[in-house]
């Protein structure tokens, strides 16, 4: 499994960033194989400075060998050793009109000192954060996010919307860091379900990624927009980088399985702002959204 999925995600990352070229139309992704002393490597895909994409990164890894103190002591295992692989992507868009995106999909294995597999799962999914609100994009994202669940059990969508919903939330903020999507992990073989109906799923909503997004980007990207709503922009990507340094667990397990840190901090947007108590003026647009960012919505 671990072969059949990581091969996935070698040809998503090529469909994925010739996509995401051809919508840009500037700037090329320049890519990046690197080693894990460890054990493992990747190859790390960065745009920078398009005419669509401000930064961006399409990452693929794959890690293994002994598992670290701190992952011995979150699974209760004295000894043992794991592989990890997945995709991970983040675009920040020029535009303030157009929506930052994130996805990850992945897949996880643990083995006892034999080296049989002792436990073996998946997790991923993919959500939205805007800085303008359009209802008609959320509906969109969201759409193509369910009939990506749907086709495999009409309880994925609600269920993992909820999850990301509960997830991509800045605690020290009282707010969603965007207006989600679908987000699960630990998804194991059950009575129900195979690992390969896993793969089934995994997969299919990994494929449908692009589906999700690029309308939005083809929809937004010539709206003209004034300095301020850069500036707006600028101080709403501040939270994006508050959830990732504070709450993320990918960027934690990175750090902690002593990852690389250029491509675990490639989240990162370029230019930030932290404007001290700012207030967006009472029923404008940036106050639209933050009302939908301290109660999120069901947009199906």
């Amino acid at each position: 499994m671990k072969e059949h999925f990581f091969a996935f995600i070698e040809n998503l990352q090529d469909t994925i960033t010739s996509k995401l070229e051809a919508v840009d139309g500037k700037a090329t992704f320049k890519e990046d194989n690197w080693k894990r002393a460890e054990g493992g490597g990747g190859r790390t895909r960065v745009i920078e400075n398009g005419a669509i994409f401000e930064k961006g990164g399409v990452n693929i890894s794959k890690v293994f060998g002994e598992l670290p103190e701190s992952l011995r002591k979150q699974f209760g295992v004295e000894e043992g050793n794991f592989f990890a692989c997945g995709l991970s992507l983040v675009l920040h868009p020029v535009n303030p009109f157009v929506p930052t995106v994130h996805a990850n999909w992945r897949y996880f294995e643990m083995y006892d000192s034999s080296g049989n597999i002792v436990t073996q799962w998946f997790g991923g999914g993919q959500d939205l954060t805007p800085y303008y609100l359009f209802e008609e994009d959320a509906i969109h994202f969201h759409t193509v996010c369910k009939n990506a669940c749907d086709s495999h059990n009409s309880e994925f969508y609600p269920t993992f919307k909820k999850v990301c919903d509960e997830y991509f939330w800045n605690k020290h903020r009282n707010e969603a860091r965007g207006l989600g999507g679908l987000f699960f992990d630990y998804l194991k073989v059950t009575d129900e379900f195979s690992i390969n109906d896993r793969f089934d799923f995994v997969t299919e909503v990994g494929d449908s990624f692009l589906e999700s997004y690029v309308p939005i980007v083809e929809r937004r990207k010539e709206i003209e927009y004034t300095k301020q709503q850069k500036d707006w922009q600028e101080v709403r990507r501040g939270r994006y980088v508050e959830f990732n340094l504070v709450h993320d667990r990918g960027t934690l397990f990175g750090l902690k399985t002593n990852g690389r840190i250029e491509s675990i901090l490639m989240s990162l947007p370029p230019t930030v702002q932290w404007v001290y108590n700012q207030q967006p003026e009472e029923n404008s647009e940036e106050a639209k959204l933050l009302e939908v960012l301290a109660n999120p919505k069901d947009w199906i």
